[in-house]
Formats: structure tokens, C-alpha cells, sequence
């Protein structure tokens, strides 16, 4: 199975992830973020968006199709995706495929986003590449929070603003997760 979780930059994805990992040991974590990084290393972006990329799309879902295939493990996705044709083509693909795919999205005011963004460090050896990060990850609140609405009807939208490990119990139990088996 696929624990794919959603929402905006600074809605915490990767924190409720990091909170899941200990307590389910055998998931595995794919960041589907490094895919467009490499991405990036070898073609133009002319968007500025790798999301945009067709390329990634296909490779984010080839690579999650992989680990489940190859490995027999839970796969947990920490992942902003909220273009509805992507989310479609995606999901899509990962259903076509026979793997179960469980879609949390985490729900955050605007701004407690916006409090959580600025304050992060992404490059925190170059304060302008920095500010420039935090920047587009503010201009993308809206359309985020706005997505909201677009997406599948299986999605299961969660308090982003509760802790870390309640939001992890409640992934658990929605997907019948046994820690540690």
C-alpha cells in the first residue's frame, strides 16, 4: 500500500512522516521531491514547477510501483500534490497498477502555514536562495488550500494543526496498521 500525505508547504507532511517511521518500521519513505531534483540535474524546467514535468509524473509512479512490487512493504509519500489533472494521472496510474493507495491531506490555516514556512531554513548557507524558497512555497498557500476541494472523494483531510502523534494515530488506525508487524 501507498500512505501518500498531502498538503500545503509547511502543513507538516514530512513531520507527521518522520512521527510515523519509529511506529511503523517496516513502511518505507519515498520522497518523491528527489525525483525532481535529479530531474532537474539533467533537463530544463521551463516552468519552474518539476511537477509540470510529464516525465516525473511517470517517474514518481514507476518508483512507488517498484518499491511496493519489489519490496512488500507500506510505502509512505510525504508529497504536495494538488493539480487535480496530476492528481488524477497519478493516483490513476498508481490504482491501474494494483496498489492500494491511502490519501491523507492535512488541513492548515493560512496562517499557521505562513508562520511554519517563514520559519524554516531550506539552504541555510545562502539566506537569499533561502528567502527565494520560502517565498514560492508562500505563493503556493492558495492554490494548495484551494485544491482542497478538487481532490478525490476517498481523500481523508486531517487536522494539520494537531500534533504529530495524533495525526500519526489516526493514520495508523485508518489504514490498519499493526506496528511492528
Amino acid at each position: 500500500m501507498i500512505v501518500w500525505v498531502n498538503g500545503a508547504f509547511g502543513s507538516g507532511k514530512s513531520t507527521l512522516v518522520d512521527e510515523l517511521i519509529p511506529r511503523w518500521p517496516e513502511a518505507l519513505v519515498y520522497d518523491p521531491e528527489m525525483v525532481g531534483f535529479v530531474l532537474r540535474k539533467i533537463v530544463d524546467v521551463p516552468t519552474g514547477d518539476f511537477q509540470d514535468l510529464r516525465l516525473w509524473r511517470r517517474q514518481v509512479v514507476d518508483l512507488a510501483v517498484g518499491l511496493v512490487e519489489e519490496y512488500r512493504r507500506p510505502v509512505l509519500v510525504p508529497m504536495t500534490l494538488v493539480n487535480p489533472g496530476y492528481v488524477e494521472e497519478v493516483f490513476g496510474a498508481l490504482k491501474d497498477a494494483g496498489i492500494a493507495v491511502h490519501h491523507f491531506f492535512l488541513k492548515v490555516s493560512e496562517d499557521v502555514l505562513v508562520k511554519r514556512i517563514d520559519g524554516r531554513s531550506f539552504t541555510p548557507d545562502d539566506p537569499a536562495q533561502d528567502e527565494q524558497v520560502r517565498g514560492w512555497c508562500r505563493s503556493k498557500i492558495e492554490s494548495c488550500m484551494a485544491a482542497a476541494d478538487t481532490l478525490p472523494s476517498d481523500t481523508v483531510f486531517l487536522d494539520g494543526e494537531l500534533s504529530p502523534r495524533e495525526l500519526a494515530d489516526d493514520v495508523l488506525a485508518r489504514v490498519g496498521a499493526v506496528p511492528g508487524r
